[in-house]
């Protein structure tokens, strides 16, 4: 009996091994929808991939793509695309990493980035934007600021005067720990809360504690942000009895910013004895002859009638320092190139980043943006590209807990009094 009931639970295990459970209904269907949505978000990420793929491969300024096989190249990363949970993004800014060519990138609503680039390039992109933002202007919810990933970790690199970074005192080189509780994100941790107080963790020393700081976001246009950054922050800083003027462009990618130069030369700056042009970080676009502005022997024509008075061709003939950084790119690495090359005045700082090429923005289906080079530019018959202009006083900067200084700015000064004091 006992050998018999031994078989009859035996085969009772084999049974339930052999023959295939019932799976109710509910579960079935919540399965069949999960892989469905998978395949749905696989198909996406495939589909942006290739699009960016192919709108490079048709547009880049080198039809050898920098002696790349683009085919090998699109396969390579594509294995990787077609996965529910791929990083596209990461994905497909990894593969035009193998270009190694300046303006061309990918980039998300995540990323300020992503703003600042859709308004640069809005006049050729009104049709896409229009689509993705009211009345097709770009803007963004944020406080007026810039952030550098350094170690993991997020710092302030750039803070813009008058807005509600600058309000509430945060400073070059602070880290943020957090915002609200949450990790840090230039974008996310602000949308959606105009208005509204933000609480910032920070940390103004290397073991310093953590500080929490309130700010309260805005809508913010970029092209309109630097210029009013531009505009709040220019100012005269007096030292050993000598004025001195100082700006920081941080876009050239409107002619307001050169218009708004000549208005300071003309009116805030006419009687400071010296300029600090700062082109550090930020945006290029800007032309060559903006230089004709330190030109001494060009003449100034001013006009003026019964209701106003105008300048045109406004310059500055007294001493000018140039300051410039690893964010100099683009048409600043040009301007910086002639300033040094025919010798308007020195140049501080750090080599420039050697992005000199030509680039146009496209809107992807997804909503993002890629940026390809479509041009090769070379400046008196040399190439910048991956090269940048060298400064003649070379100043490190590490911003990580830098407390506000800048230790460029103060050697930039130095170096201008050192001009004005000299026989």
């Amino acid at each position: 009996m006992r050998k018999l009931r031994s078989l009859f639970l035996a085969s009772l295990i084999v049974s339930a091994f052999a023959t295939p459970m019932a799976v109710p209904s509910a579960f079935a269907e919540t399965r069949s929808g999960a892989q469905a949505k998978d395949q749905e978000i696989a198909r996406a990420n495939l589909n942006a991939f290739n699009e960016a793929w192919q709108t490079v491969r048709d547009n880049f300024y080198d039809a050898k793509m920098e002696g790349l096989d683009w085919d090998l190249v699109g396969r390579r990363y594509r294995i990787f695309a077609d996965w529910p949970n791929a990083d596209i993004a990461d994905i497909i800014k990894r593969m035009l990493a193998e270009l190694r060519a300046s303006h061309t990138g990918y980039y998300t609503p995540d990323e300020i980035a992503y703003y600042d680039l859709a308004d640069i390039f809005s006049r050729g992109l009104s049709r896409e934007l229009a689509q993705r933002f009211p009345k097709g202007e770009v803007a963004y919810d944020g406080i007026g600021m810039a952030t550098r990933v350094i170690d993991g970790r997020h710092f302030i690199s750039g803070v813009y005067d008058g807005f509600p970074a600058a309000q509430a005192k945060l400073l070059v080189g602070d880290e943020i720990i957090s915002a609200d509780g949450s990790a840090f994100a230039p974008v996310r941790s602000f949308a959606g809360k105009v208005g509204k107080t933000v609480r910032l963790t920070i940390r103004r020393e290397a073991q310093g504690p953590p500080i929490t700081v309130e700010v309260t976001p805005q809508l913010l246009h970029p092209n309109d942000t630097y210029l009013a950054a531009m505009k709040n922050g220019a100012r005269v800083i007096e030292k050993d009895g000598r004025k001195l003027a100082y700006v920081h462009v941080w876009s050239y990618a409107r002619r307001e910013y050169q218009d708004l130069l000549e208005e300071l030369v003309e009116d805030r700056f006419k009687d400071a004895d010296g300029l600090i042009w700062d082109l550090r970080d930020g945006w290029g676009g800007g032309q060559p002859y903006y230089l004709d502005i330190f030109n001494a022997r060009a003449p100034t024509v001013t006009f003026k009638d019964r209701r106003s008075s105008g300048t045109q061709n406004a310059r500055w003939r007294k001493p000018v320092v140039l300051i410039i950084n690893g964010g100099s790119r683009s048409a600043k690495e040009i301007l910086a190139y002639g300033f040094k090359k025919y010798g308007y005045g020195e140049v501080v700082g750090t080599r420039t980043t050697g992005a000199v090429l030509a680039g146009r923005a496209y809107i992807q289906s997804n909503g993002s943006l890629l940026l390809v080079a479509v041009s090769d530019v070379a400046v008196d018959d040399e190439r910048l590209e991956g090269v940048g202009v060298a400064p003649d006083h070379e100043v490190p900067f590490d911003i990580r807990y830098a407390k506000g200084a800048d230790p460029q700015l103060a050697a930039a000064l130095d170096v201008l009094l050192r001009k004005l004091t000299s026989p």
